[in-house]
């Protein structure tokens, strides 16, 4: 039997998809069954990875698309999965990932009328009035089957949406009864269903941003995901090395520019200080950024002329958002920042002003690059998040993939890992913590090949359900190293509170309940679950040696590993 579920299977391989993250129950016997008969007949469909926890599912889909580009789909049950989705619903919307995500319903029959009816008592009770309303807010495109004769068109619209930009995860349901319904296989055209293409900047824009730049005294560019293209890096260090230009980056979720270049001068987040790059700057060129300031604390000068390029320059899904630019424009970073430098090509720029450009932000990297190394020594025997971090980059390779999700800790690990190859680096994009253990456990089954490290606190490593996901990397041999800054609670809490009331009864107060002592074994819970290579490291004499047989066990011995690094505590 052809039914919907086949359909469904073949449209979604058909669009790119070469895994599905599933989370099966009671919505699911015709998928089941379609499983079951494409492996009995040896037909070709997405590899099936059982995922016993629905946001670790959606983390991987959402890591793996971070990675290669392409959307996975994710299979979760009725409005319980979808629910169970929690956090990584709202990390997909906010990092614009591509995700194909789909739920079954409560059958709408109860008598028997069609293949699929009620047959469980928990059908009644999953029969709710507005399934798609639980995400309807953070999709790029909801819809539910009706029937099977067209799910291949509607799979294939999903796609379209997800993969143009602004990127973003779809939504689709489909009822038992639907799901079994018998069909006749249907082709349709691929060409019809292409992502849209880049968007590139007004023709007379170019020139403006361009004498902007090469005319300015201290000209700066604020990115934070421009890195999800390895092309748009390219033209940016190309455009920054001929004219002069400095590159700041605000909560950097990708590697935008290489730390190690010249013009790079490094990144700010939620410093309680006025940042002296943007102060100083006279033309500031926002490249896809969401918070490329913060202006209660850091912004820059009255007098700075602020031109902004973004693939969702409006953030329409932000109700509160502006940064007062002279110009703005929806436009594809990689494409847009190819037409300027072709633009200067023709043009032409001045050199001399350029030379004195690249010299002021020479000194000011080198200065920046001393200071980083100064925090990188040893503090006796104490193990600080600097410390760590470099030891981690001095183990690695320019190829392995960082994942950072440490919280208070993002601004060392991004100076201090200090990635100078785009597609290396990641952090969720969103706000909701626990993506770093599923994420790594997609990309590695995008790319066995290479080596994942996620470096994580550990109030996110218990966010990120370890039981689940070292289960998930033992089974599906995608092992990585996961390394925990355990400070022994929250820490953001404590910052937040203390921002805010500095002087008030929190500042003074013994506990403010945002303590883990005393610590769970985070090791032992990997181990436990995955088998994996565990160590607890308190000593910073049994770093080095810990991170080595970490990385031999992941490379060598095919397990992931984790190590649980104590910090002082906050």
């Amino acid at each position: 039997m052809y039914s919907a579920s086949t359909a469904l299977l073949e449209a979604l391989g058909d669009s790119g998809v070469t895994h599905i993250f599933a989370n099966f129950g009671s919505d699911h016997p015709a998928l089941v069954e379609a499983i079951a008969e494409a492996r009995a007949h040896g037909r070709a469909i997405p590899m099936i990875v059982t995922s016993p926890n629905e946001m670790v599912a959606l983390s991987c889909a959402h890591g793996s698309a971070q990675l290669t580009g392409q959307a996975q789909a994710v299979i979760v049950h009725v409005e319980c999965g979808t629910q169970a989705l929690g956090g990584a619903v709202h990390n997909a919307a906010k990092a614009r990932v591509p995700a194909f995500i789909f739920a079954g319903l409560s059958p709408f029959t109860q008598e028997g009328e069609l293949r699929g009816s009620r047959n469980e008592f928990i059908q009644w009770i999953q029969d709710v009035a507005d399934q798609r309303g639980i995400v309807r807010g953070y999709m790029k495109y909801s819809n539910e089957f009706r029937t099977g004769k067209n799910i291949p068109q509607l799979v294939r619209r999903a796609m379209q949406l997800a993969h143009s930009d602004p990127k973003g995860p779809v939504y689709l349901t489909g009822a038992r009864e639907v799901m079994e319904e018998e069909i006749t296989p249907v082709a349709i055209e691929p060409d019809c269903w292409r992502p849209l293409p880049a968007a590139p900047l007004p023709e007379a824009s170019v020139a403006e941003i361009a004498a902007a730049l090469a005319t300015a005294k201290r000209p700066l560019i604020v990115t934070t995901y421009l890195g999800r293209k390895p092309e748009a890096v390219h033209e940016l260090v190309r455009l920054c090395e001929r004219l002069g230009v400095g590159v700041l980056e605000s909560v950097p979720t990708t590697m935008n520019y290489p730390h190690d270049a010249a013009m790079y001068q490094g990144n700010h987040w939620n410093h309680p200080f006025q940042n002296q790059r943007l102060a100083e700057a006279d033309v500031v060129l926002v490249i896809d950024s969401d918070v490329p300031w913060i202006p209660t604390i850091n912004r820059p000068a009255e007098s700075a002329r602020i031109f902004h390029i973004d693939i969702d320059p409006l953030k329409d899904s932000i109700p509160l958002w502006y940064i007062k630019a002279h110009r703005s424009f929806r436009a594809d970073a990689a494409t847009a920042l190819a037409q300027i430098n072709a633009h200067l090509g023709r043009a032409g720029w001045d050199e001399a002003a350029a030379g004195a450009r690249i010299q002021h932000y020479v000194r000011l990297h080198d200065e920046r690059a001393k200071q980083i190394e100064g925090r990188e020594a040893p503090d006796g025997d104490t193990i600080t998040p600097e410390f760590l971090t470099a030891a981690v980059r001095r183990a690695i390779d320019a190829d392995t993939v960082i994942l950072n999700e440490g919280i208070t800790n993002y601004p060392a690990i991004c100076d201090h890992i200090a990635r100078t190859k785009p597609g290396t680096f990641f952090a969720s994009g969103g706000g909701s913590l626990g993506w770093n253990g599923g994420a790594a456990v997609g990309m590695k089954l995008a790319a066995p090949e290479r080596t994942f490290v996620a470096l994580t606190g550990d109030g996110s490593y218990m966010f990120s359900i370890p039981s689940t996901v070292h289960w998930m990397a033992r089974r599906y041999k995608a092992p990585f190293l996961q390394v925990v800054y355990n400070n022994r609670g929250w820490k953001a809490p404590k910052y937040s509170a203390l921002a805010v009331h500095p002087d008030g009864y929190a500042a003074r107060a013994d506990d403010i309940d945002v303590s883990f002592e005393p610590p769970p074994d985070y090791a032992g819970i990997a181990a436990a679950a995955g088998g994996a290579f565990v160590r607890t490291v308190k000593s910073a004499g049994d770093l080095d040696e810990a991170i080595r047989e970490a990385l031999r066990a992941v490379r060598e011995g095919g397990r992931a590993a984790v190590l649980d690094v104590w910090l002082p505590a906050l």
